[in-house]
């Protein structure tokens, strides 16, 4: 986890500029670095590093003697960085996983390069030799990217919105800011005055599609065919080689019990497990229960309904979001983090996002008028993660200089799962992620009960059965927003106008820190095929029935 930022062609003093680079600190606690591009006096980079991989020569941007040229800033870990080194005979200079773009893109170009790094990132690769800028960003946007390009060429570039939202800009009072796409790459040229114009955006990479480092993997080949048996030891190969591929740091691992089938990782220390609650929290015991179960040292943080409610703001201010399931849900998980940060040395965290969009684990899946339509609505949210859940994980984990690590969002694993037939991948027996489950039924990696548990919403789970989280939430929000706020909502709100006055609340305290820009979110996070009003799987009348079906 590191935070990067750049600018190309400002018309601003740099050193007053920079000062918004600052606005990311929490990302890399370790180390900070400022440096403007040689002949470019309006192009500089901005770095803060937490050392995860090579504390010694880490420090971005990266350059190496052979490539005097390039500039390269990133924010991720590629995991194949030593196998395509050996593949190609690259010559390295440090130890830093991200060195490889730069062989790369020397061999094949940014096309090539792009897909053929097995891991999370985001990057912005400056080739001053032939005056190109790149920025490319992976295909389920786990790592964030932000930029905003003005109509005149100059062009910015952040980790987080936040960072750019201050920035000024002789062409434009309000600099326009949005979220780069996951999954592309785009290429700009850079004039000699520094400015920039964009030449292409590129979507690079389906999630259906066998990413193309597949070819140079060592993963163990597959079986053909789409037996249960067979597929379920494709499965258990694959999601092995995704954790096993993750334990890549100098840094100790940790992990949040809701990944539910995380092998004890094979590493000289105790694994470290966390789970968040409220005192009678449903998570909590089954957390209680795995950790047991897989003998790690495990922590529970407790936290109380005015803890949430207090640290609502900050919440907001970090996610750069205020959809309502969203923020709901990444109370606890900024909890956590902050608990894991203050008291423990873990850095590099394990955690299970991704996982419900994937194998359709949320329970108004039980609710697919087909095996088809499940499929579809499974890559819409798949493709909409760097809105939603990703953006809750990485956002809640960087706001304490911690580093998120998500195996199900694994490449070569989640192609394969979404190359399956649609109705094994469906709900079946009442039970949602049944394959996934029955995969791992056999292996012993969580006690019964818990593997085949039915699903409990995050933010439903950390409370207790009697008073959840949503509705002690919006108890809360009932005695801030009155009646006439909410009459009121379309007028002040005409983009994603609230419909209740938890939404109210929300958006209030996000304008406050990021006024006039709601455009960030696209829509609100809702179930689908039911008349839900509220995103609560405790809404649900499938979550009553769902332990008899």
């Amino acid at each position: 986890m590191c935070g990067i930022w750049a600018l190309f062609g400002s018309d601003d003093c740099l050193s007053v500029q920079c000062l918004s680079a600052m606005k990311i600190a929490h990302r890399g606690p370790d180390a900070f670095r400022f440096e403007n591009v040689n002949g470019y006096t309006n192009c500089c980079f901005g770095f803060h590093r937490l050392a995860v991989v090579d504390p010694l020569f880490g420090m971005q941007p990266i350059r190496v003697k052979k490539y005097p040229y390039l500039w390269l800033c990133y924010n991720g870990e590629i995991y194949n960085h030593k196998g395509l080194q050996q593949r190609f005979e690259f010559e390295y200079q440090t130890k830093v996983d991200g060195e490889i773009i730069l062989h790369l893109y020397d061999k094949g170009g940014i096309e090539q390069t792009i897909c053929m790094l097995d891991g999370v990132f985001a990057f912005i690769l400056l080739d001053t030799a032939n005056k190109k800028v790149f920025l490319g960003r992976d295909t389920y946007g786990v790592r964030p990217l932000f930029k905003a390009l003005t109509e005149d060429g100059f062009l910015a570039v952040c980790s987080e919105a936040k960072g750019l939202v201050t920035l000024k800009h002789s062409t434009t009072p309000f600099l326009k800011v949005e979220p780069f796409l996951p999954g592309h790459y785009e290429v700009l040229d850079l004039k000699p005055n520094g400015k920039v114009a964009s030449v292409e955006i590129v979507k690079y990479h389906h999630c259906r599609d066998e990413p193309l480092h597949a070819l140079y993997d060592s993963v163990e080949k597959l079986f053909p065919g789409f037996e249960i048996e067979t597929v379920k030891n494709n499965l258990r190969i694959l999601f092995d080689n995704a954790v096993r591929k993750r334990l890549m740091t100098d840094r100790r691992i940790g992990c949040l019990l809701s990944v539910k089938q995380l092998k004890e990782a094979q590493v000289p220390y105790a694994l470290q497990t966390f789970a968040i609650g409220m005192e009678d929290s449903p998570d909590l015991l089954a957390a209680r229960k795995v950790a047991n179960h897989i003998g790690s040292e495990h922590h529970e943080v407790l936290f109380n309904s005015e803890e949430g409610i207090q640290a609502l703001d900050e919440v907001i201010f970090s996610l750069e979001t205020y959809d309502i399931t969203t923020v709901r849900a990444s109370v606890g998980m900024y909890l956590i983090s902050k608990y894991i940060r203050k008291n423990t040395d873990s850095v590099v965290i394990f955690s299970g996002e991704g996982s419900d969009e994937l194998t359709q684990g949320y329970i108004y899946f039980h609710k697919a008028p087909s095996a088809e339509k499940a499929e579809e609505e499974s890559e819409r949210l798949l493709k909409e993660l760097y809105l939603f859940d990703v953006l809750r994980a990485d956002r809640t984990t960087a706001a304490h200089g911690l580093e998120l690590r998500v195996p199900f969002l694994d490449h070569r694993f989640s192609s394969y799962y979404l190359s399956l037939p649609p109705e094994m991948r469906i709900p079946k027996n009442g039970i949602e992620k049944h394959l996934l489950r029955e995969t791992f039924e056999d292996s012993n990696l969580l006690p019964k009960d818990i593997l085949w548990r039915p699903k409990e919403a995050f933010s439903d789970g950390i409370t207790s059965v009697k008073n959840s989280w949503f509705k002690i939430l919006q108890d809360y929000v009932e005695h801030q927003v009155d009646d006439t706020m909410m009459s009121a909502a379309a007028q002040k709100f005409p983009f994603n106008t609230p419909k209740t006055k938890e939404g109210y609340y929300y958006r209030q305290i996000f304008e406050h820190h990021y006024p006039g820009r709601a455009d960030w979110l696209t829509h609100y996070w809702m179930p689908r095929w039911i008349n839900a009003t509220d995103p609560s799987a405790r809404t649900l009348t499938h979550y009553k029935s769902v332990a008899k079906a």
